[in-house]
């Protein structure tokens, strides 16, 4: 089977076209992706990270624009940035203000965001992710923060490559990763930032981290 671009199997899962899609990791672990809850309205645990944001935010791999959506809702500048077409487009038809765009490219707004979201698994981006963070601080303006979702402790350490898997086909093999709350400060350190809290909503963990 040939595998297919992970940017084009991730589009089929958001437009519908799949209706399942999975994450293998390297080392052989795999979960299902999140679709419903993506395509859906923000829970409680996404409120808990959206009243925590500074102004402006910006949703690093907002996908289809949950919380740019809910935030614009609050009278809150926010703005997402996704590689996915699909993504940008379902999430621009809701109403969100999203740029189609990767985050290590030119992001509009350097050095003035006050808030960078890395939420849903977004921290594995790249599969390096001291240097994700390091990007994001040169991003964010002084005092800015990164507020991220992390895997429960104990759970991560599950490879530096992934793919999606989904019935009508498999993506290539694509840099990614996962942190758990128990490695957040060691990760954090690499990049020159601090913890400042941490906190876990309906299973879900989180991490708000400033530059030092």
């Amino acid at each position: 089977m040939t595998a297919l671009a992970a940017v084009e199997l991730y589009g089929r899962g958001l437009d519908g076209s799949e209706a399942q899609l999975l994450l293998r990791d390297d080392r052989g672990g795999v979960r299902p992706l999140a679709l419903g809850r993506w395509l859906g309205a923000v829970t409680a645990a996404d409120d808990e990270v959206l009243v925590r944001a500074i102004e402006p935010v910006l949703d690093v791999g907002c996908g289809p624009g949950r919380h740019v959506l809910a935030l614009a809702r609050r009278g809150r500048l926010a703005i997402g940035i996704d590689i996915s077409p699909v993504a940008v487009r379902v999430a621009r038809a809701r109403g969100a203000m999203v740029v189609e765009g990767c985050v290590f490219d030119r992001v509009p707004g350097a050095g003035k965001w006050g808030s960078a979201l890395l939420l849903d698994g977004n921290i594995g981006i790249g599969g390096r992710p001291a240097l994700l963070l390091r990007r994001l601080a040169a991003l964010l303006a002084p005092g800015g923060q990164v507020l991220i979702e992390l895997e429960p402790e104990g759970s991560a350490g599950n490879g530096s490559r992934a793919r999606i898997e989904a019935a009508g086909g498999v993506s290539e093999w694509f840099a990614w990763c996962s942190v758990d709350a128990g490695e957040i400060a060691s990760v954090a350190a690499q990049a020159g930032m601090l913890v400042t809290e941490q906190w876990e909503v309906q299973g879900r963990w989180f991490a708000c981290l400033v530059a030092r």
